[in-house]
């Protein structure tokens, strides 16, 4: 029994991944403990804010680092940041950016929804989102032309959501915002390097601390350190709305230092054998089909896809994944081509005796 089931909710056998829907990941023991030490004591905020800076940025190798509350916090406050510069008074008018330089330049295929449009948390931090190309093809040309003397910042989303095909590469993107004198920010809210785009040049990087991390519900931006001292100072302005209390901090810092120390080949290999048990027990169901598929981002993340072909299966996608969802325990799979007559399973948040429950389910529902 798990808390949830305590006050009467279904159990969840989340197949979907680390997702926010369905509370992003679960903690460890020992990142637990170090959210309730910090709960449990006293600190100045500022100072805490400024030494889990310096702490963050040993594992990012940026110049000084900023913990939010969240991924999508930690952009809203950079991105304000970058507008304001700092100034008091206009970080108090924020998201009122009015008369200032504050677009924002964003690739069309990166104008990304999960399950709330990357252009709303540029607005919530003043910005206006300038998308550049077209859905499937941006070229180097349309990043250049859409700078202008408004543009505060460029922007590249690294995501499974955004179109993967036909984009200007962040190499590029950084060569053009650095020869235009302007920063380049990257979202890299799901991913699992946490050094990787700051050494190739990004000026700020936004991470997910509860994605990646499986730390507290929290994030952070990390980069150079001038434009980190802006971010902070969104803490007197809209950053108050989404301060990251104590506990979630010192959760945070913890799960740093643990993941510095995990073996993520292993963990990948085990994932991907999961997928594996997963796809050839998937296809001893009659109707169904399953292939093993790696993550559209090239991330070492393998799940097992199920075809459901209506002719076959007796019905489509939709109403399989209706079915899955239904009674206790619900399982939750990945949803983002079944408008195509794929599901995804992703291994990662399935724990001892999962795998074997999503099977028997699809096979009684199937038999159905």
């Amino acid at each position: 029994m798990s808390i949830y089931q305590d006050i009467g909710l279904n159990r969840v056998v989340n197949a979907s991944g680390r997702v926010t829907v369905l509370g992003v990941s679960t903690i460890s023991d020992r990142v637990a403990k170090a959210a309730v030490a910090g709960g449990q004591s006293y600190v100045v905020i500022e100072d805490l804010m400024v030494k889990a800076g310096e702490i963050i940025s040993r594992y990012t190798g940026g110049e000084d680092s900023c913990p939010a509350v969240c991924a999508s916090a930690a952009i809203a406050i950079t991105v304000a940041g970058l507008i304001t510069k700092g100034k008091k008074s206009l970080v108090e008018r924020m998201p009122d950016s009015s008369g200032l330089a504050n677009e924002i330049i964003l690739q069309k295929g990166h104008a990304i929804n999960f399950n709330v449009p990357i252009e709303t948390i540029i607005r919530l931090g003043g910005g206006v989102p300038v998308e550049a190309g077209t859905a499937t093809e941006v070229a180097p040309e349309d990043i250049e032309e859409a700078i202008t003397d408004r543009t505060a910042a460029l922007m590249y989303v690294k995501s499974h959501h955004c179109v993967q095909k036909g984009m200007v590469d962040l190499p590029t993107m950084i060569e053009i915002a650095h020869r235009n004198g302007l920063p380049l920010l990257v979202d890299a809210a799901a991913e699992e390097d946490f050094r990787k785009y700051i050494a190739m040049g990004a000026d700020l990087v936004c991470y997910s601390g509860a994605k990646a991390l499986e730390a507290t519900t929290s994030g952070f931006v990390t980069g150079k350190k001038e434009y980190i001292a802006y971010a902070r100072k969104q803490y007197k302005g809209i950053g108050r709305a989404m301060k990251i209390g104590k506990e979630g901090i010192m959760g945070l810092l913890e799960a740093l230092e643990q993941y510095e120390h995990k073996d993520r080949a292993a963990e990948a290999e085990k994932n991907k054998e999961t997928a594996v048990w997963l796809r050839d027990s998937i296809n001893q169901i009659p109707g169904l089909h399953s292939e093993m598929i790696q993550d559209e981002a090239g991330r070492a993340i393998y799940r097992a896809r199920i075809f459901v072909e209506p002719k076959e299966a007796g019905m489509t996608a939709i109403e399989l994944e209706q079915r899955l969802k239904e009674g206790d325990p619900t399982v939750r799979c990945r949803t983002e081509f079944m408008s195509l007559g794929k599901l995804d399973l992703d291994p990662r948040p399935l724990v001892e005796g999962d795998k074997e429950l999503i099977v028997e389910k699809l096979r009684k529902i199937m038999e159905a």
